[in-house]
């Protein structure tokens, strides 16, 4: 029964409704962890001790917060390789002229959805070695081992030691620029597979998916520079 089960859902994964549907759930799975994970890093803005303590609170629980990375990471790379199955049949199916008329008139965002998402799963890779792991930065450990932070969940610290590196900065903002030109675009597609967007909300929800793309991008972008600027400082 569950052999069965398996080879059903590997026939439907293997259609292209079965791939859209595949994009469009992995998608909700991320953009729910978007609007968390810049709720979390937003508390940087107030006192230290507040985004500390939320740090401690999330290690607290070892076990379930590597369940959850996990998901999320196999919900990532399923959401990427499946849209680069998509766009590469899609291409295949499609004659040479109507190809190349339908790359002219091709938002940007739509042409750049593989190409953006190979770059955000590099910082997605190199997030998680530099504030997870800790690999990537020596300060990234108590004063009293040697390094810079006022504790083991020193977030506050660690965020702005690590966006004082303009390079890494920069790295920052053009994956989240990625992220929201892919969310700007991806809003209506999810909806579209859903059967939910109907002809006459098309433009409308167009339109609210790409203001709140950018709202999302004005918050993560606020961060680092907010550091750059000096607005955000080193606790003493």
């Amino acid at each position: 029964m569950i052999v069965r089960s398996v080879n059903v859902l590997f026939e439907f994964y293997k259609s292209s409704i079965g791939k859209k549907w595949v994009v469009a759930l992995t998608g909700i799975v991320l953009v729910g962890y978007v609007f968390g994970h810049l709720a979390g890093n937003l508390q940087v803005f107030l006192p230290p001790e507040q985004i500390n303590n939320y740090a401690e609170f999330l290690h607290s629980h070892p076990y379930i917060l590597w369940v959850v990375r996990t998901f999320l990471i196999v919900c990532f790379v399923l959401h990427i390789v499946t849209t680069i199955k998509l766009v590469m049949e899609n291409r295949a199916a499609r004659p040479e002229k109507y190809k190349m008329k339908r790359s002219v008139q091709a938002r940007i965002a739509t042409k750049t959805m593989a190409l953006s998402g190979l770059v955000v799963l590099a910082f997605v890779i190199f997030h998680l070695l530099h504030f997870t792991a800790r690999t990537t930065d020596s300060r990234f450990k108590p004063i009293s081992e040697g390094g810079s932070l006022h504790g083991e969940y020193d977030a506050h610290s660690m965020i702005i030691l690590a966006f004082q590196n303009t390079w890494l900065s920069g790295f920052y903002l053009l994956s989240v620029f990625l992220v929201c030109l892919h969310l700007s675009h991806g809003l209506s597609s999810l909806l579209q597979t859903f059967g939910i967007n109907s002809k006459g909300m098309e433009e409308r929800i167009r339109f609210w998916g790409q203001v709140l793309a950018w709202l999302v991008f004005v918050g993560y972008a606020s961060i680092p520079l907010a550091v750059l600027s000096g607005y955000l400082k080193l606790q003493q």
